[in-house]
């Protein structure tokens, strides 16, 4: 892992872009990949001439070149339940860190499973769900819960508006609530089969306030909270409005500016014997946030501040806080955590 490059593949995508943007801001080198070569180039050509290299998803050896030449390969392009396994298994393979945005349940649970090992073996750090859905929650849960014990619920709440879905996030969306055996973590352990969808209201601060919750929603945080948190119970909610906008589903093509107007307070809500806590963090542009999660992990991962080999989510590889605190001082949202630890 000589090679100082950072490798963005599904660069011509909105969360690609940003994140080959933000590594540019930094001054990092960077190699714009993925299927389309007459894409990339109008994009090389717009962030000044980084060099690209295409590769179809269905093409192991285009992959292990891409790999072979980054020191992290930062994977954008969902939905990872069709990606995620190839360009995983060739980071793995050219001994190349690896960072994705996947939210989906078995994604995530198949990076623990299969490429722990391959990871080890190659001296690699591997990040999955380092995005906002899943991410962000898996972050806050592990800062609110830092130094409690007898901890009997965790819950992650995402109360978003004005959420304008690109391709890839509509078909993941898509995905993810047609699916029937979704995984669950009840009674300490994982479970997976059809899950009834249920209403909850959960109480965000002011100014928001309780909402109607979608119960439970199929997120990543069911595989990646308990790896670092010591609960018998994990569940995910978002609110039931955030698809009831009719424009979220209809609105592929907009442009960046408009893509950039969501807004969002997500939540983590730590219950133990003795009492609970909470958490929030309230912001804007949810695109942006899930590619800034993504840059600085990577930058982290370059620079040697990682784990070590094997597969960890976001809160398992770095202090939660602390990393929560570097994204604050980005501009993006505001951080409530509890003072006492």
């Amino acid at each position: 892992m000589s090679s100082p490059h950072f490798a963005v593949y599904g660069a011509t995508g909105h969360t690609g872009r940003l994140v080959a943007a933000e590594l540019l801001a930094r001054g990092r080198e960077v190699i714009l990949a993925g299927r389309d070569g007459g894409a990339l180039k109008v994009l090389s050509d717009e962030l000044g001439g980084a060099p690209t290299h295409q590769a179809a998803i269905d093409d192991p050896g285009a992959l292990r070149e891409l790999a072979g030449r980054a020191a992290v390969l930062i994977h954008c392009a969902g939905p990872f339940t069709h990606t995620g396994r190839p360009l995983a298994t060739a980071a793995a393979e050219a001994g190349c860190h690896y960072v994705d945005h996947a939210l989906e349940q078995h994604h995530t649970k198949w990076m623990f499973d299969a490429m722990r090992e391959p990871a080890r073996r190659a001296g690699v750090t591997m990040l999955t769900a380092t995005s906002f859905y899943g991410g962000l929650g898996d972050l806050l849960a592990g800062a609110v819960a830092a130094g409690m014990t007898g901890i009997e619920r965790v819950i992650t709440a995402y109360a978003v508006s004005g959420w304008r879905l690109t391709t890839g996030a509509r078909k993941t969306a898509e995905l993810l609530f047609a699916d029937t055996q979704r995984i669950t973590y009840t009674d300490g352990a994982q479970h997976v089969g059809y899950v009834e969808p249920r209403n909850a209201v959960f109480p965000f601060p002011p100014p928001l306030g309780p909402r109607t919750m979608i119960a439970p929603v199929p997120f990543s945080e069911v595989v990646t909270v308990p790896r670092h948190v010591a609960t018998p119970r994990v569940e995910a909610q978002l609110t039931a409005h955030t698809f009831e906008e009719e424009q979220a589903f209809s609105s592929e093509h907009v442009d960046a500016a408009t893509r950039a107007g969501s807004a969002f307070t997500v939540a983590a809500q730590v219950i133990a014997a003795g009492g609970g806590r909470a958490g929030q963090a309230r912001g804007h542009d949810l695109w942006r946030m899930s590619a800034l999660t993504s840059v600085e992990a990577a930058v982290r991962l370059a620079g040697g501040q990682g784990p070590g080999p094997g597969v960890f989510g976001p809160a398992e590889a770095f202090p939660a806080e602390a990393f929560l605190r570097d994204l604050e001082r980005l501009g993006l949202f505001t951080l409530n955590l509890p003072e006492e630890k």
